[in-house]
């Protein structure tokens, strides 16, 4: 066990360093794209439409433009550093050594997690130059936002996984992941949507995770509580076993 805690330990720790070495491109862009979003989406129509579920246009887009921070993040690191990998020819030293699949997986996942986190942060940390926000349930934000950011860190690691070149790697980022996230919630109540949008929008698992985090963060939601967790949960359980399966066959790994 303490020979997979250190090889757990050595994966993550390079994860990081990778992260705050290139810092100017991890964590710069997403907090100007998102101080962006505040003032034309916040300030500039959020002043013309006034106020949704009892906060104003700018409170209530604060949580879904933060999971959608985290989401794109989480999945975008994680992607990229695994299909690096791939490209570099050193996953195959950790697929031939000691260490076990989910100590791979789990080290990446645990990588792409905290930069997702981090942007969060940062971008929380950006909206309150705008707004005042109060988190109503501590719990229920913190454990959204670690199911969210894992949840995409599992589905960028497939994503890499099967990518063949790096072009792959930017196709379900922009036709598969920014559709979801714009339609998932962040910028509206999906009780507004009339028949069969509002139907077609309940199957995007992005909406539980964007109602869970501002739930949260603000004490509302378009969908049960109980029920965004458990999709949540259904999906990390899932994309888990995907992952760790495809790790033990080698699919995209080994040539």
């Amino acid at each position: 066990m303490s020979t997979q805690l250190v090889a757990l330990g050595t994966i993550v720790r390079r994860e990081i360093v990778r992260i705050l070495r290139i810092w100017t491109q991890t964590l710069i862009p997403p907090a100007i794209t998102m101080t962006l979003y505040f003032v034309i989406f916040g300030k500039l129509i959020g002043s013309r439409i006034g106020t949704m579920h009892g906060f104003t246009y700018m409170q209530y887009i604060v949580p879904g433009l933060v999971m959608m921070s985290i989401i794109t993040n989480s999945y975008g690191n994680i992607s990229s550093s695994f299909f690096g990998a791939k490209f570099g020819r050193f996953v195959e030293e950790m697929l031939v050594s000691p260490m076990p699949n989910w100590v791979i997986l789990l080290g990446y996942v645990t990588g792409a997690v905290t930069r997702g986190i981090i942007v969060g942060a940062l971008v929380l940390t950006i909206a309150l130059f705008f707004t005042d926000l109060h988190v109503a349930h501590p719990v229920t934000t913190f454990f959204s936002v670690l199911l969210g950011a894992t949840v995409f860190s599992l589905a960028g690691f497939v994503n890499a996984v099967f990518a063949k070149k790096f072009d792959d790697i930017a196709l379900v980022p922009t036709f598969v992941l920014t559709p979801l996230t714009y339609l998932g919630g962040v910028f509206y109540s999906v009780d507004l949507l009339s028949e069969p949008w509002h139907s077609i929008s309940l199957v995007n698992p992005i909406l539980y995770m964007v109602n869970a985090f501002r739930f949260g963060v603000l004490g509302v939601s378009d969908v049960p509580i109980v029920t965004a967790f458990i999709v949540m949960g259904v999906f990390v359980v899932g994309l888990s076993a995907v992952a760790l399966r495809l790790l033990s066959r080698g699919v995209g790994l080994r040539s």
